[in-house]
């Protein structure tokens, strides 16, 4: 076992683009745009879901829930990348590794399960439109809720102790940039056969039942959509999700290249490209999609802005 360290190491190498520095001055630059962005459009969303009380419906009950998780998200991933970009100090502590796989796990995990919770919201919004008050009511909203975010945080709970327990290679060098599970499998000096093949059950459990899940609703949407006569109704119906479905192709089609097979050559040459897609990209453009999709969202925040430019000219 030789280069194998059986012991917890003081920190980690996190390589990133470190072989491309010119692209690093790239992404720090795009990323910084990206954050902010990010964190202005979530954070308006949660607003304007919380001040307008014609938005106090489930579906932007689920909305709020998904800019906060994506607020979180991004917060636990981004600061410690912008630092690696920055200069040649590319290190994480142990402590700060197995925090940021615990918590960003935990809330990509919480996604999963939260996007199909809000497919099943739609369903029952367009398959069942004189039931949906009664089925969608608020105790029920806070238990799917609940569920999502307590079978995220079980999951990674799981996932972190078994990776932590591995043995790793004495050089520490993570060829992410970020403590990505599949990257530190992948520094293990022993037979990770096993631990490759929970996480490939993980990522069925948490990745593709909700997709196909999602898929099914939306295939019974779609048939619901096509009889209503309404040319208007039918807009608005498949306005609204779209919006949700677009957000799904986005996060699910690269969090399952990259998970489903953790040690595959295609991973292995496309995974740094794929995470940063959805770790950063896909956050700043879920405010984006809803927003300019939906005339509620739009309506409000104007009104929200309208109010603001009021106060200030009273003062």
């Amino acid at each position: 076992m030789k280069g194998t360290n059986f012991s917890n190491p003081a920190g980690f190498i996190l390589l990133g683009f470190s072989d491309q520095p010119q692209l690093e001055t790239i992404l720090l630059l795009v990323v910084s745009i990206t954050y902010v962005l990010t964190l202005v459009g979530n954070t308006a969303i949660i607003l304007v879901s919380y001040l307008n009380p014609k938005l106090h419906t489930p579906m932007y009950f689920f909305l709020s829930n998904l800019s906060f998780l994506d607020l979180c998200f991004t917060t636990s991933i981004i600061p410690q990348m912008l630092w690696n970009f920055k200069g040649p100090e590319k290190t994480i502590s142990y402590t700060g590794c197995v925090i940021q796989l615990y918590v960003a796990l935990g809330l990509g995990s919480t996604e999963c399960v939260l996007l199909a919770v809000m497919a099943y919201d739609r369903f029952n919004a367009i398959c069942r439109p004189l039931h949906y008050g009664v089925i969608m009511h608020p105790k029920l909203l806070w238990h799917l809720a609940a569920v999502a975010w307590i079978s995220g945080f079980v999951e990674s709970t799981v996932q972190t102790i078994l990776v932590f327990q591995l043995p790793l290679c004495s050089h520490h060098r993570v060829d992410d940039f970020m403590c990505e599970e599949p990257a530190l499998i992948k520094i293990a000096c022993v037979n990770t056969t096993f631990l490759e093949n929970e996480l490939s059950v993980a990522s069925v459990l948490y990745l593709v039942i909700p997709l196909g899940l999602i898929l099914v609703s939306y295939g019974c949407v779609a048939g619901s959509v096509l009889r209503i006569k309404s040319g208007e109704g039918r807009r608005k119906a498949f306005g609204t999700c779209g919006s949700h479905l677009l957000v799904v192709v986005l996060f699910f089609g690269t969090s399952i290249s990259v998970y489903i097979q953790p040690k595959s050559n295609y991973t292995q040459n496309h995974s740094k490209f794929l995470t940063l897609f959805y770790t950063v990209v896909t956050p700043s453009l879920n405010p984006l999609i809803y927003t300019l999709r939906n005339k509620e969202v739009k309506w409000a925040l104007r009104r929200l802005l309208s109010r603001d430019s009021l106060g200030l000219n009273l003062l």
